[in-house]
């Protein structure tokens, strides 16, 4: 075969090739099989309610510490221990302040003498001033004299007073270690029980910075609270009074109930949203509940009856159509009446349908329609579209 006959062959092989993917670029991409998941429109109850954590914890706990340091000589309280307003639970070794109000009661009473004996250096300035006063008169004495007289009845009257400021600094100091003394001493300053003991016999509490926690009483178990937090989205669904249901993970099967007690307005922000503390009050007559225990919390803000529903993930469905004929469809919805599109299948197509949306929870929505009906199949899911074919048109939600 000739060189010109072969590159005249190779020529029409490159156009053949050629023509033909222009051929099939003018073609539409093949797409896979489209599939869908289906499910019925049902009619029945519908609930919207606000879920959340927290933990149970006493309404009112008190932290008992010690305002002196010391070593701890006795405990007469352990964990889980009934105890009453004023009742005795620790003694701190006493000696050293016993010695201290020995040596401030001494002090006081040395200040005392010394403002007695002042008062009678004033009482004798007082009678040597008024003779002078008597000489001075007669013409018997200079005025200097007299003068002399004065100066020393002021100056003891001066010294009585520092006298008399020394005793009350005593008197203070004498009350203090007195204070102090009765501060070994460690009361129990409610009624309640004992939730934990962090000391034990023998060991030294070092009060020089902080009062150290020696025990912590919760007031009464059988009123206790839960502290949980609502996220923004959700709080102005929920007011003070409303009655909350809750789950704890020690009595599965089991629902609980308490009162929403308070909204507190001290936002918390964690991982940027924007949260609003809880509290919940819980009657625990039987004591099942215990500190610490987390609880599933469930407020029901609304509930309907006898309604039309599909699942959430019907509303978010929407089929690949171009975007004229999207946004044909969207222009058709009323966005204040609330209404949106559902898809249902139709020989082999699907097909939009208006609905109204009502009640909505976290899975389930109310809708309304002309002719819609109980048993209606609508589309929930769609398979996902080939990473070939070209995607047009816009999502409505």
């Amino acid at each position: 075969m000739s060189r010109s006959l072969k590159i005249t062959l190779w020529i029409a092989v490159l156009c053949v090739a050629v023509l033909s993917g222009l051929h099939f670029a003018g073609q539409p991409t093949a797409v896979s099989e489209r599939s869908y998941k289906l499910a019925e429109v049902k009619r029945g109850e519908l609930t919207l309610s606000v879920s959340a954590t927290g933990t149970l914890s006493p309404l009112i706990t008190v932290q008992v510490g010690s305002q002196v340091s010391g070593t701890i000589e006795s405990v007469h309280a352990d964990f889980n221990s009934q105890v009453t307003k004023g009742e005795v639970i620790a003694q701190i070794e006493p000696s050293l302040f016993e010695a201290k109000v020995a040596q401030e009661r001494a002090n006081f009473d040395s200040a005392e003498a010394d403002q007695e004996k002042a008062w009678v250096a004033v009482k004798d300035a007082l009678r040597q001033l008024e003779r002078a006063r008597r000489l001075f008169e007669r013409k018997m004495v200079a005025e200097s004299d007299v003068d002399a007289a004065q100066f020393s009845y002021d100056s003891a009257t001066v010294e009585h007073k520092l006298k008399k400021a020394a005793v009350a600094q005593a008197k203070a100091a004498l009350q203090q270690a007195e204070v102090n003394l009765a501060h070994t001493t460690i009361y129990a300053p409610i009624d309640g029980v004992v939730l934990s003991r962090d000391v034990d016999v023998g060991q030294t509490v070092a009060a020089s910075l902080q009062a150290p926690t020696l025990f912590t009483i919760a007031k009464n178990l059988s009123r206790m609270q839960i502290e949980t937090n609502v996220d923004e989205a959700f709080i102005g669904m929920i007011k003070q009074g409303q009655t909350v249901s809750f789950t704890v993970f020690a009595y599965p099967g089991q629902t609980f109930e308490g009162e929403l007690a308070q909204i507190r307005l001290n936002p918390k922000v964690e991982s940027e949203v924007v949260l609003y503390n809880c509290i919940v009050h819980v009657d625990n007559a039987e004591l099942k509940l215990k500190p610490g225990m987390t609880a599933t919390v469930t407020v029901e803000v609304d509930s309907r009856e006898n309604v039309l529903k599909i699942p959430n993930a019907a509303l978010r469905y929407f089929p690949d159509l171009p975007a004229q004929r999207l946004q044909a469809l969207k222009k058709q919805l009323d966005v204040k009446k609330d209404e949106a599109l559902i898809w249902v299948p139709a020989d082999g197509d699907v097909r939009a349908l208006k609905v109204s949306l009502g009640l909505s929870s976290d899975r389930e929505t109310e809708i309304s329609a002309a002719g819609l009906e109980e048993g209606v199949e609508v589309i929930v899911a769609d398979k996902p579209a080939s990473p070939l074919k070209r995607k047009t048109g816009v999502r409505l939600f």
